[in-house]
């Protein structure tokens, strides 16, 4: 049986917390433009499209999708060595895609300031309420004797979840929306099921799998073009007959899988590391490769934001080859060679996109963007799994990585359902 990766779960971790940091951070003039969004700068923080850049706070959501797409292997694993066909999948895959579909539709709609204008103590307990309810609807009882009662309760949390849906006059008396969602749980939704679909039919063929990353691209460069196409057709596809899926999915929510494909690839690498009896570095080695690695992270974060292009190109080009020459005398299957390979192809060929679409940015994403991100995951992947090696660093993955009492909480335990490993 697969143990659980103490580096992916501290990554995701890692990612879901400052995914609440970055939402909580004060606006205003107090502290400096790279705290925030880069193209939602202080002291207005109104959304600039015209700014180009990237902050810490830009690579949150990425690097959370990178960890779902690494999850999505070590999910599936199980059921391949179990013999499951490709409906089995297809029910998980589409299951989990309406559980985080509702969880969009409901979360946003139970905010109090939806419920109400001015909101008051009423409205405030409705939307604690709403939490206490997705506490039911998403935890994972592992006690047998206890299955029937917090299936009954399971139901009984969504029944009462559709009533309040139904009951409510939300937006201002307009009542409950479809196009009123949460679009980031939305677009993990999506991502949760094609990702899923994907990864099972190209289990084992990685090369097949980053093939289809160009027919994707395709379709959006086509989609561009003034002339019609059935590519554009395909973009554009927002209904089944006369009902309206646009809420629901979008093509372009398809861009993302440019970080979860290769996500997907890491979540092999852990599998096959998981499988071989692998000789650790040296100790000294290890402790240079987490150096250079960090290194390249905060350098590109300083060498995006303040566009020092071709300066950063070059350092992270010398830092890309400094950490594979550390690992050269590792064995071909060794994981942070992997890592190392993966993550500097995607983040070199960002950096040389860079100029593509007018510079990099986060909205609207560009391909620099997803390239360079997800570069940067396999570096930040890299990272956790040289601390876990490190005596003094250890209890920093142990927090980060979400184990125990923490997973009690209704939103995380929400959100950690979008990677379903």
């Amino acid at each position: 049986m697969l143990k659980r990766n103490e580096s992916l779960d501290a990554l995701r971790g890692f990612a879901v917390l400052t995914m609440i940091l970055s939402g909580a951070i004060a606006y205003g003039d107090v502290l400096p433009a790279w705290m925030f969004h880069a193209q939602v700068p202080p002291p207005e923080h109104k959304f600039n499209p015209s700014i180009v850049g990237i902050t810490w706070v830009d690579l949150v959501f990425p690097f959370f999708l990178f960890c779902m797409g690494a999850a999505i292997p070590l999910s599936l694993k199980k059921h391949l060595e179990g013999g499951k066909g490709f409906r089995f999948i297809l029910k998980i895959a589409i299951k989990g895609f309406l559980l985080l579909a509702f969880f969009a539709l409901f979360t946003q709609h139970m905010k109090a300031w939806v419920i109400a204008d001015d909101p008051a103590a009423r409205e405030q307990l409705f939307s604690i309420l709403a939490f206490v309810l997705l506490f039911f609807q998403f935890y994972d009882n592992k006690n047998e004797k206890l299955a029937k009662l917090f299936l009954i309760t399971r139901m009984l949390s969504f029944a009462i979840a559709l009533l309040l849906l139904w009951k409510i006059p939300f937006w201002s008396n307009k009542g409950f929306d479809f196009y009123k969602s949460d679009i980031i749980i939305m677009v993990l939704a999506n991502m949760a099921l094609f990702g899923t679909i994907i990864c099972y039919l190209t289990a084992n063929k990685p090369l097949l799998r980053i093939g289809l990353l160009p027919f994707i691209m395709a379709v959006f460069l086509a989609a561009k073009e003034p002339t019609d196409g059935w590519a554009k057709t395909v973009f554009n596809f927002n209904s089944v007959g006369s009902l309206k899926i646009d809420w629901l999915y979008k093509f372009y929510f398809l861009k993302y899988l440019l970080i979860v494909i290769p996500g997907t690839l890491a979540g092999e690498m852990i599998i096959k590391k998981a499988n071989d009896n692998q000789i650790r570095m040296n100790k000294n080695a290890e402790i240079v490769l987490l150096l250079v690695a960090t290194g390249l992270v905060i350098m590109n974060l300083y060498g995006l934001f303040t566009r020092i292009l071709f300066t950063n190109l070059m350092v992270s080009a010398a830092l890309c080859a400094a950490a594979w020459w550390l690992v050269r005398k590792e064995t071909p299957g060794q994981l942070y060679r992997q890592m190392i390979a993966a993550g500097s192809y995607l983040l070199l060929l960002g950096l040389l996109f860079e100029s593509y679409e007018g510079g990099i940015k986060k909205d609207s994403s560009t391909y620099s963007y997803y390239f360079v991100s997800g570069g940067l995951a396999f570096y930040c992947l890299l990272i956790f799994s040289l601390f876990t090696t490190q005596r003094h660093f250890s209890p920093l993955v142990h927090y980060f990585a979400l184990n125990g009492k923490t997973q009690w909480l209704p939103m995380w335990q929400a959100i950690w359902c979008c990677c379903p490993y």
